[in-house]
């Protein structure tokens, strides 16, 4: 429940604050006073469009500030952005304009995206325009109306129904796509399949080639340096070692110019044999480590080729599928995965289309389920509907709730045969739903637009609100002048039903009816007044008796200041609260403030 508003900088208003009763607040005022601002300051704080121009002349900002009482849903969406309730357990939610169009929220003193407000509305308030009535006259919204009535007793069908519709979609479109383009699928299949076939006869391991590229580089490595050690070991040992009988190695040519030396009678060549001796020695021992280095030395020429040899294989793979042969792993997995999706034999077309024709069946009867609960739910509205019209001052009037199957017409993509008939199998089911209203006694029955005047309009509007306040969890309704094109009896019977349908939500209108504006619990009206500079600005204040006393004689004909105006308008007053303590002392005989058992529907439908 919405307790205080408070408007700053918003159009005509510079700063007022609205005091909300817990029952019907009406709120009055001349035209052009500023009325519509208080609608506008309303549909802001429920996350409604943000426009620079409805920012005062010369103010920076707009600010609309709302103090709820903080009920479970209120709470709920609170809590999921960590915003808090006063110490007195109401929750502040704030909206602000700047006068260049940035918009903020905050709430529960924190800030908040736009749309979280959005959804605090949508759990504790429900606005009704002119514009509302208009849409009204929309079938989509006649069936969404009609949905919203029914509560769980369409929506849980209708959820069903729409998860089975998707999946009998999806397949109908799958068949068509297999049907229509097996050429193209058949050759893709067989592109998948020869990269398939290449790849298994390779066989790719994970990660294989970062492992070869390591493998390879030190296999070659232990190569070139056997190679090394090999040369340098057959210039040391000679032919023998080598293979190589033309190649003498140091060893034997040092052993040979020892052997010249010693046999030599000069003895300062037989001094140098010694120091031959000592270098014969050290070659020798350079030798045996040389063959010690071979023999350790890990290198394999043929597992070397090998790993080159596997390398080119891979290396033919990621050239064509992917840059690695993790990557070409995953491309085989999806080829797979695609296959099982490409099989355009007439065993496969024939296994997808009966289980489209399945799922059919199964959507054929959901279907036939929503129409059956909607059927009964309009039967209910109707009735009720047409027992509000006769305390409106159209006692002959009766509203009908028609609802007919959509049926198919010739090649229809979402064709369903439901029972006998087919039928455009919609989003919101094959129903289609349409308000009609037998205006009076001998008239036959009339969709909305065509039978209802401006003023029976707003009635049927009220009548319906009034009908389905029990299926509407939404604690504030907030009607803006659906009482337009009526007067005289008529107005005063749109007073008494708000004044009752205020006895189980917390209701504020917008109306220029005194005949309304007599059964307010508090009635607040809009002043406007001309400053020295010639602009114009409103406030807003509660009135005392005598004020609405005279308030509602200026509604009246303007008579305000004279005794004619306010005894009509006293007289006005009197019988309006006679009504109300009549109702209020019939409500628990008649149940009229029983609240509906009925759940409201799901989202959307």
């Amino acid at each position: 429940m919405l307790a205080e508003m408070r408007i700053q900088g918003l159009g005509v208003i510079d700063d007022a604050t609205l005091e909300l009763d817990p029952g019907l607040t009406v709120l009055t005022g001349e035209t052009g006073a500023g009325k519509t601002m208080v609608v506008t300051g309303l549909s802001l704080l429920g996350g409604g469009r943000a426009e620079a121009s409805r920012v005062a002349d010369g103010a920076a900002r707009a600010v609309v500030e709302g103090r709820f009482t903080a009920d479970a849903a209120a709470m709920a969406v609170a809590d999921e952005v960590g915003a808090d309730a006063d110490d007195d357990g109401t929750l502040i939610a704030v909206r602000t304009v700047s006068a260049d169009g940035r918009s903020r929220a905050h709430l529960g003193g924190r800030s908040v995206p736009v749309g979280v407000l959005g959804r605090l509305a949508e759990a504790t308030l429900a606005v009704h325009g002119q514009n509302d009535q208009l849409r009204l006259l929309r079938p989509a919204e006649q069936r969404a109306l009609l949905d919203r009535f029914a509560g769980e007793s369409v929506g849980k069908p209708l959820e069903r129904y729409r998860e089975v519709r998707a999946e009998w979609q999806r397949l109908g479109a799958e068949l068509v796509e297999r049907r229509d383009g097996a050429r193209r699928l058949a050759q893709e299949a067989d592109l998948l399949r020869h990269g398939l076939t290449e790849i298994t006869s390779v066989d790719p391991q994970p990660g294989e080639d970062t492992e070869l590229v390591e493998l390879g580089r030190r296999l070659a490595a232990a190569d070139d340096l056997r190679e090394t050690a090999a040369a340098a070991h057959a210039a040391l040992v000679g032919a023998e070692e080598t293979g190589e009988s033309d190649m003498l190695g140091a060893l034997a040519l040092i052993g040979e110019a020892r052997h010249r030396l010693a046999a030599a009678d000069d003895p300062e060549l037989t001094a140098l044999d010694s120091r031959l001796g000592e270098a014969l020695a050290l070659l020798a021992d350079v030798g045996a480590e040389l063959t010690g280095y071979l023999d350790r030395l890990d290198a394999d020429p043929e597992r070397l080729a090998g790993v080159l040899s596997r390398q080119a294989e891979l290396k033919a793979l990621t050239r064509k599928y992917a840059a690695d042969v993790d990557g070409v792993l995953a491309w085989a997995d999806d080829a797979r995965a695609r296959l099982a999706n490409l099989d355009t034999s007439d065993e496969a077309l024939s296994a997808l289309a009966a289980r489209r024709d399945e799922l059919a069946v199964e959507l054929g009867e959901h279907a036939a389920a929503v129409t059956g609960a909607r059927t009964k739910a309009a039967l209910q509205l109707a009735e009720d509907t047409t027992a509000e019209l006769r305390g409106l001052a159209m006692g002959d009037a009766r509203l009908q709730v028609v609802v007919t199957p959509r049926e198919a017409g010739p090649g229809a993509a979402d064709a369903l045969r439901v029972g006998r008939a087919s039928l455009v199998a919609g989003a919101d089911g094959v129903d289609e739903v349409e308000l009609r209203l037998v205006a009076h006694a001998g008239a036959g029955p009339q969709p909305l637009h065509k039978g209802a005047s401006g003023g029976e309009l707003s009635r049927v509007m009220l009548a319906l609100e009034v009908a389905l306040a029990g299926a509407d969890p939404v604690p504030t309704m907030v009607f803006d002048e659906v009482d337009a094109g009526v007067g005289g009896r008529a107005a005063v019977e749109i007073g008494r039903r708000l004044a009752k349908l205020a006895a189980r939500h917390q209701v504020i209108v917008v109306t220029h009816l005194a005949q309304v504006a007599a059964y307010a619990d508090r009635h607040l009206v809009v002043d406007k007044t001309v400053r020295g500079s010639g602009a114009a600005r409103s406030s807003v204040r509660t009135l005392a008796e005598g004020e609405r006393i005279a308030e509602l004689a200026r509604m009246l004909a303007g008579l305000d200041d004279t005794d004619t105006g306010r005894a009509h308008a006293e007289e006005l007053l009197g019988a309006a609260r006679a009504h109300r303590e009549a109702d209020r002392a019939a409500a628990p005989r008649n149940g009229a403030a029983k609240k509906s058992t009925r759940k409201k529907a799901p989202a959307g439908s």
